[in-house]
């Protein structure tokens, strides 16, 4: 005896997801979808009002402050991605709303069989005029004979979404003694804007290829010269703009060739700012830190290397607190994969 679901068949594929963003009239930022397909699994805590939400006397707060800030965690069942597995997550976030990604631990993909079987996880952002997004997961840990490939391709509309997202990668599981020894790892972030007239326009493209051998017979260990993670901050628009400028202004103020004073007059007595500036740059020297910032088409590119995880960690979590502002816009939760 054959029975027949009442049910329509299923559209959905594996690996799918879906987070949709939107306001609920009049201002109220709401969790409109949130759907996902094994292998992933997305969790959304209860929203949280960001810490300078604070009502006037007549009861009012500034329109431009959303009352609420959403949080979404992206999970894999098993702790990782298997080989073959693809992921293809699809975000939305309304006009004058914030959205947290995050992460609960490193992204494990698991080692493949075969070179040519490529676990695959692709995200598509559109971000709507006076939206943010903050994007700050743990590092990718790619285990010994692994094949993988990402691509995040962020939209915005005319060009005034707000970004800060951060994409890094680890040699492997040191304890065990890997050490770059995936066969290949490939992660690409795009950004572009939607013009009136209905074209869109790319603004910045970032590629990281990283393969066992490339086009020489080096080993990929070898080529990274002792590093163990290496990564990408991209950040964009005016709600980061404190944030843009704290890092062009740190990386400008580092030390270069040439620069060191020889004489034996009495140093100055530093200021509290350059006080805690020298004492990170020391932490970056003991933990074998090195970094870069630049501004490129209205984005700042901070790439950053080290040779432990950690020493990257400590380094993204102090330059952000103490330039404060995604604290004091986002809350402790926005920075939780970095502590």
């Amino acid at each position: 005896m054959s029975f027949t679901s009442p049910f329509g068949a299923s559209t959905s594929k594996p690996g799918q997801g879906s987070i949709v963003l939107d306001i609920l009239p009049p201002d109220k930022p709401v969790l409109r979808t949130v759907s996902y397909q094994y292998p992933l699994k997305l969790v959304a805590p209860d929203p949280l009002p960001p810490p300078n939400y604070v009502k006037d006397a007549d009861d009012s707060v500034d329109p431009a402050i959303p009352r609420l800030i959403h949080t979404v965690f992206l999970l894999t069942y098993g702790g990782g991605i298997v080989a073959g597995d693809s992921i293809d997550l699809h975000v939305r976030v309304d006009s004058n709303t914030r959205l947290i990604l995050l992460t609960q631990g490193s992204t494990k993909i698991f080692k493949t069989p075969s070179p040519e079987l490529v676990s695959r996880q692709h995200m598509t952002v559109n971000l709507q005029q006076n939206s943010a997004l903050v994007y700050l997961p743990d590092p990718v840990q790619p285990f010994a004979h692994a094949a993988f490939a990402q691509s995040q391709v962020y939209h915005l509309e005319k060009g005034r979404g707000n970004l800060c997202v951060c994409d890094w990668v680890t040699s492997g599981r040191s304890a065990r003694g890997e050490n770059w020894d995936m066969y290949e790892y490939k992660s690409r972030n795009e950004v572009w804007t939607a013009e009136e007239t209905g074209k869109r326009r790319l603004l910045v493209r970032d590629n990281l290829i990283l393969d066992k051998h490339g086009k020489t017979e080096m080993p990929l260990s070898w080529r990274m010269d002792n590093y163990s993670v290496f990564g990408t901050v991209i950040i964009r628009g005016p709600i980061f703009s404190s944030l843009s400028k704290f890092f062009l202004d740190e990386f400008e103020a580092l030390s270069r060739i040439g620069g060191r004073n020889w004489g034996d007059a009495v140093q100055p007595e530093l200021l509290p700012h350059e006080q805690r500036r020298y004492e990170r740059q020391q932490r970056e020297k003991t933990d074998g830190l090195i970094w870069s910032a630049a501004n490129v088409r209205g984005f700042v590119l901070v790439k950053f290397a080290s040779r432990e995880v950690e020493g990257s960690r400590k380094w993204l979590r102090d330059m952000m607190k103490e330039e404060g502002s995604l604290l004091h816009k986002f809350g402790e939760r926005a920075m939780l994969c970095l502590k």
